[in-house]
């Protein structure tokens, strides 16, 4: 109960924080986005909260909007649906910023596992199931274990593990080295399709 209480306060205290600190850099996405390409700046769709609940998550637009939105995640930045400005968003991860919203609003925490598709969870097996047991995460274990470089196993194995192992520490750590890989832009796409042209989506 302790850890939860805590996980809640930091929750609310660095997302809104970093939301009002942001709030000019938003402006300006908003405004690049809407300058550059057709359709909407931010990109909503429905994905599965804590217990499965259905949420609402919010993301800088980075596809054209004749894109699948079920479709799984670029595999490079020469993805023909990336726009120009989506491309660079990705690269940086400030495509995620609008999640500081669905934190504040509880959705989602600062730390957890990524919130995947409604559908998905047909496809999961009784322990990968277990992800839902919290509420998803801005970042979480696999994003500092391989991100992109992972395989979906892989990732549903790690969200199992940060849900046996979650502690205040451990979210601490997993904050801390997140913010390594957003500096340094490590494991965005997959390594062997750096130097190639990817056909897959929005994820």
């Amino acid at each position: 109960m302790a850890y939860e209480i805590a996980k809640r306060v930091l929750d609310l205290l660095v997302s809104l924080t970093a939301a009002v600190a942001s709030l000019p850099l938003l402006f300006v996405i908003v405004v690049w986005i809407r300058l550059t390409s057709p359709g909407p700046a931010i990109f909503r769709q429905h994905r599965a909260g804590k217990n499965g609940s259905p949420f609402t998550l919010l993301k800088f637009r980075t596809m054209r909007t004749d894109a699948d939105p079920f479709g799984p995640s670029p595999k490079s930045g020469q993805d023909p649906r990336l726009t120009g400005v989506g491309k660079f968003l990705r690269e940086w991860s400030l495509d995620e910023l609008p999640q500081l919203f669905n934190i504040l609003r509880g959705e989602m925490s600062l730390v957890g596992p990524r919130p995947l598709y409604l559908s998905q969870m047909a496809e999961w097996d009784s322990t990968q199931r277990r992800r839902l047991q919290v509420k998803p995460g801005l970042t979480g274990l696999a994003q500092i274990c391989g991100r992109a470089e992972l395989t979906i196993e892989n990732k549903l194995a790690l969200d199992v593990e940060y849900v046996d192992k979650r502690s205040f520490g451990l979210d601490l750590r997993i904050l801390w080295m997140t913010l390594g890989q957003l500096i340094g832009r490590r494991n965005i796409y997959e390594k062997r399709y750096s130097t190639r042209q990817a056909t897959r989506n929005e994820g």
